[in-house]
């Protein structure tokens, strides 16, 4: 199910799109403020932000400016009453996939997501941790986690085989110098940065378990 994002402060618009996309079939949490999209994106992660740009704290602008700066790479459509064309703009510079000029009929917009964002979502998720195994981008709780090759190759055959042990030998096969000891230590650097349980099957391998 695609999760979405709504900022809109006009409550009864932003209380009828929510409707509106849920009978469609997409999870929707909502914000009225600029400054709240910032503590749900920090506790959840989206699959589309759909941003007003007139509303109050910090204008839909400078908020997908601000997650896209943390490396936040969640597409977005920006629903405005701005007709110019510095404003249409300057959106599509920051980064929005799209725009919609109010007052817009919620037909359309759904069209427009389905049209843009048909595509099955490879991503694995696992606690607050999503690992998109195509792009083989690592995000906790939406933010974008720089593991390094060799960890990235450890974590990629781990979670892709939950449930299942893999070989010791095959992960030390990414490691420069393959040996246990450095396989433990780079075991250990993963669970530390990710905050998940890698377990050592005696004598076998590692596994991460399904939750």
């Amino acid at each position: 199910m695609m999760k979405i994002l709504l900022l809109e402060d006009d409550k009864i618009l932003c209380a009828s799109l929510k409707e509106f996309l849920e009978l469609e079939g997409y999870s929707v949490d909502i914000a009225h403020r600029g400054s709240e999209v910032f503590d749900l994106t920090f506790e959840h992660t989206y699959d589309l932000y759909i941003l007003d740009v007139n509303v109050p704290d910090v204008n839909g602008f400078d908020v997908l400016s601000s997650l896209k700066e943390a490396g936040d790479e969640t597409p977005a459509i920006y629903i405005t009453a701005l007709t110019d064309i510095n404003s249409i703009s300057r959106g599509f510079e920051i980064g929005a996939e799209d725009y919609m000029k109010k007052p817009f009929d919620p037909e359309e917009l759904i069209v427009r997501i389905k049209s843009k964002y048909r595509q099955e979502d490879t991503r694995i998720f696992y606690k607050d941790i999503s690992y998109d195994p195509v792009s083989r981008t690592v995000k906790k709780a939406s933010e974008v986690i720089s593991l390094g090759e060799v960890q990235l190759n450890i974590f990629h055959a781990l979670i892709c085989q939950q449930n299942k042990i893999i070989d010791s030998y095959m992960l030390m096969d990414f490691l420069e110098q393959p040996n246990a000891n450095a396989l433990r230590v780079n075991i250990a650097k993963l669970k530390n940065k990710l905050g998940i349980e890698i377990r050592n099957i005696r004598g076998q391998g590692y596994m991460i378990e399904k939750i």
